[in-house]
């Protein structure tokens, strides 16, 4: 089943028309950078599902009309639309943070055969790749006073680069420790797993990727009309197009009421910065 008028233009404008920024305090966990970036998590999926104001069961059957997969801290994405777009949440701790991606690298577009993303995700829709949005929150307070500051929702293809790009490097470098000698390696989706380093063969060592990502405030700050918003969003133009009438029509009323700012803008491509891509910026004074 499709929901193609839930997508991150109905959720922007969800954004716009109910201003909503008290973050819930949702999650259970003890650590306080996670029970953020779960809060932030749980406001995502009410910002796409207008969802702010059910609870129990009837916010849990609203979600999963509307989402095929709900991931976890481990594996990439984070949401999944049924039949639509793909959803990594991320929460920062100033405006200017860097993202930590850890051991999945950026994303223009997120692949099923991708050995980063488990089965269930795999497995929750027929899919081959769909369109990966970052979502970027950054937050204040704590407990019941977490509140949203600042948002950017950025398309995939305006933000990463091709796949190969970064397979490549972390094959070279694979390659390399992998043909170290007398070395025992084993079988790992990581860099590499070396087993047997100590006499008694009882201690391994896992040589791990850690992925970073600059903050789209800084990538993007050559586009003046982001600066001192509330929030943004960035796509392509042609993904702009091809989401439904209704969608794009709700956005553009929005935009003639004055209460957001839709910009034509041109951005660096980031396979090749030389080129310039055709894009879309709505913003949220």
């Amino acid at each position: 089943m499709k929901n193609n008028n839930v997508n991150i233009l109905s959720a922007f404008a969800n954004l716009v028309i109910g201003r909503q920024t008290s973050l819930s305090n949702a999650s259970k966990s003890h650590n306080t950078m996670n029970r953020m970036g779960e809060g932030l998590e749980e406001y995502v999926k009410d910002l796409f599902c207008n969802s702010f104001n059910l609870s129990g069961e009837d916010k849990i059957v609203k979600h999963s009309q509307h989402f095929s997969y709900t991931g976890n801290q481990n594996n990439p994405p984070d949401i999944m639309l049924r039949g639509g777009d793909a959803i990594e949440v991320k929460k920062i701790e100033s405006q200017n943070s860097q993202l930590a991606l850890n051991s999945s690298y950026p994303k223009d577009v997120l692949h099923s055969d991708d050995p980063r993303i488990n089965e269930r995700c795999k497995s929750c829709e027929e899919w081959d790749e769909k369109d990966m949005f970052y979502i970027v929150g950054h937050i204040n307070g704590d407990g019941s006073a977490k509140s949203l500051e600042h948002m950017w929702m950025v398309q995939g293809k305006c933000y990463a680069a091709n796949r190969e790009i970064y397979t490549e490097i972390s094959n070279t470098i694979s390659y390399g420790i992998n043909n170290i000698p007398d070395v025992e390696f084993a079988e790992t989706n990581e860099l590499a797993r070396i087993n047997k380093v100590d006499p008694l063969g009882i201690t391994y060592l896992r040589v791990r990727g850690m992925w970073g990502i600059d903050n789209p405030t800084s990538v993007f700050q050559y586009l003046s009309q982001s600066k001192d918003k509330m929030a943004n969003l960035l796509l392509l133009t042609e993904k702009y197009n091809s989401f439904p009438e209704e969608s794009r029509n709700q956005i553009e009323d929005l935009a003639r009421d004055g209460k957001l700012i839709i910009s034509d803008v041109k951005i660096k491509d980031p396979n090749n910065p030389a080129d310039l891509l055709e894009a879309k910026l709505l913003s949220l004074e």
